[in-house]
């Protein structure tokens, strides 16, 4: 048993029409059917019959009148929903916390300080400012290295900062400061085994 849904036919004429004439100058017809008068008041119509609004749809250009760039630029606003946009990564970004917070009663500096890992007592002669630009104390453990280079590669690498030449710039310090803290924690393994 199947129910026939009934459907309005797509050049059947607007419900909504005032019963006026064709806008057309000379034309004697009914006018039933709406089309925009331009892009910027797509709310106000004119009213035609059907010949003529399938000649006005035919010629009608959206874009016309606009450079290339006003299209390009109203092309990527659709995109979002004419909604304002941002880079994935700038909001979760450190630099953006620090910048989003304000404390003028200093409040939150002994969280900021606990970020911030002490200087390196004991450590390497060569490990200090690697350390400092991973964040870690020494001694530290491989595990603890592999999960906070993992962390800090995430959230710096230039794709989930929208391609930014900074952020280019800290991978590659994380990166070198990884593979120094690796070689080093790899020594005495080395040793042992060799």
């Amino acid at each position: 048993m199947s129910r026939r849904v009934s459907r309005t036919r797509a050049f059947a004429p607007d419900p909504a029409a005032p019963g006026c004439g064709c806008d057309i100058p000379g034309c004697a017809a009914l006018g039933e059917y709406r089309a925009p008068k331009s892009r910027r008041t797509l709310t106000d119509y004119w009213w035609f019959c059907l010949p003529h609004v399938r000649a006005y749809n035919a010629s009608w250009d959206y874009y016309k009148g606009m450079t290339p760039g006003e299209i390009e630029a109203h092309l990527r606003a659709d995109a979002a929903w004419q909604r304002p946009t941002w880079p994935l990564g700038r909001l979760g970004a450190a630099q953006a916390d620090e910048l989003l917070m304000h404390d003028p009663l200093g409040i939150l500096d002994g969280e900021r300080r606990a970020k911030t890992p002490p200087p390196q007592s004991g450590a390497p002669a060569e490990l200090p400012e690697p350390l400092a630009t991973l964040g870690l104390v020494w001694p530290t453990t491989l595990d603890t290295l592999k999960s906070r280079y993992k962390e800090l590669a995430k959230r710096h690498h230039p794709d989930a900062n929208g391609g930014d030449k900074g952020a280019e710039e800290r991978i590659k310090s994380i990166n070198l400061a990884y593979a120094t803290v690796r070689a080093r924690l790899n020594e005495p393994r080395l040793a042992a085994t060799g």
